[in-house]
Order: C-alpha cells, then structure tokens, then sequence
C-alpha cells in the first residue's frame, strides 16, 4: 500500500470522526441545530394565536385600572343616579290645627259665672262657668280676674294646661281655681276685695258675686287655665 492512500484512509477517518464529535455535541444542547421552525413561531402561524403573550402582572394592572377610573360617561351617569328625584309628590293636608269648624268663644254674653269659696283646698275660690246659650262655645285660656280696685290681674299657673279645649254644650260648665292667698301667711300685700271682674279669651266680661264679707287676697294670688272638671281646677 502506497503512502498516499494511507493518507486519504486518515483523513477519511478524521472526516468521520470529527462528524461524529459535532453529532455529539448537537445532542447535548451545546451545538447549534437547525430543527425548522421553532415553537414560538409554530404558536404565531396557528390561526387566531397571540403572537405575544402577556404577563399576568401586565394583564392584571391594566384590568385595575380599568376599574379604578370610571369613563366620563359612567361619572355623569352616577351623578345623575344620585339626584335623581324620589318623588315629586306635595305634603297635602291644609289643616289649620283647630280640629274642624270651631264653636264660638264662651264669654260673659252666652255664660253665666259663678265665684264659690271652698273649704278644701285652703285660700281657694272656684269659678264655675254654665253655657246658657244653645250652641256649643268654646272656653279658652284662663279667667282674667281684677279683684276690688287692683291694678293688675294675677298670672296663671302653667302646669294647668289643659290637654285639649274645654267645649262646653247647653247646659254644661267648666271650672277654674283661684288661689287666693298664702296659707302659712307667708303672702304680702294682703287686703281684702268685695268685687271680681272675669274676663274670658274673647268677648264679653262677666262680674260674679263675692261672699258678703269679700275675700283676703295677698301677692300669691293665681289662677288656673280652664278646666274640664272641677277637681282638676282645685287640684292646685
């Protein structure tokens, strides 16, 4: 065998091996090999792929925000919701508080007034007040009493109001209580008076008799309101 094909045998062996070292090399993922296309490129040709995906972070921020900033419609829409209108309806109801058609005033015209001293309680006076008219009147407020010459009436105790106005039919009476004066004698500016003049909320006065011998008053001097019955009168 000559020399120059022993040569061309070692350089076909070196051919084969070098060969077999890059086959080698290729499959343990350090080489370079041309496969075809790769798996991204396979997911961009399928039809209706993503070319891109995107990161869930990336999807995530942009869905927050989405919601976080409302379009200027869906504003202008919310305002709206919240003005809107609940009802236009009118409170109804003209009432004017005095219960339906009012009686006239009871008054020294349609009653007639008597003053009664009484033993219990002490230092009290009852003024009694009898429709003697034929209609229902309505007795209002409290009696403005001047006893003898007096420049001033006594004031009327507020804890008496009555809870509704004293009507009184035909025939029917109301009450008030006087105070007349102090019974520990603790009053001042006591005299004694022979005349009272009553005056009602409206209309005419009327002038009930005193017992003979008059009545002592002093500065504790007080009327009650009207009343319905007689022991609510003489219940201060």
């Amino acid at each position: 065998m000559s020399a120059r094909t022993v040569r061309t045998r070692l350089l076909a062996a070196s051919t084969v091996a070098l060969a077999a070292l890059a086959l080698t090399a290729c499959d343990n993922g350090k080489g370079v090999r041309d496969e075809g296309p790769s798996a991204a490129s396979q997911s961009s040709a399928q039809p209706g792929g993503s070319t891109t995906a995107k990161p869930a972070a990336d999807s995530g921020a942009s869905t927050g925000g989405s919601a976080a900033t409302p379009t200027k419609g869906s504003t202008k829409g919310s305002a709206n919701g919240s003005s809107g209108k609940t009802g236009g309806g009118k409170a109804t109801g003209g009432g004017t508080g005095t219960g339906g058609t009012r009686n006239a005033a009871c008054n020294g015209a349609n009653t007639r007034t008597t003053a009664t001293e009484v033993s219990r309680p002490l230092n009290h006076l009852l003024l009694t007040v009898t429709n003697t008219g034929s209609k229902n009147c309505d007795l209002t407020g409290y009696p403005v009493a001047r006893f003898g010459e007096a420049q001033s009436v006594p004031p009327v105790a507020e804890q008496t109001h009555p809870q509704a106005v004293v009507t009184l039919a035909p025939g029917e009476s109301g009450y008030a209580g006087v105070l007349l004066s102090a019974g520990d004698g603790s009053g001042g500016n006591g005299y004694t008076a022979k005349t009272l003049v009553v005056g009602f909320a409206k209309g005419a006065t009327s002038t009930p008799a005193l017992p003979a011998k008059g009545v002592y008053v002093d500065d504790k001097l007080t009327v009650t309101y009207w009343q319905q019955s007689l022991d609510d009168a003489l219940s201060y």
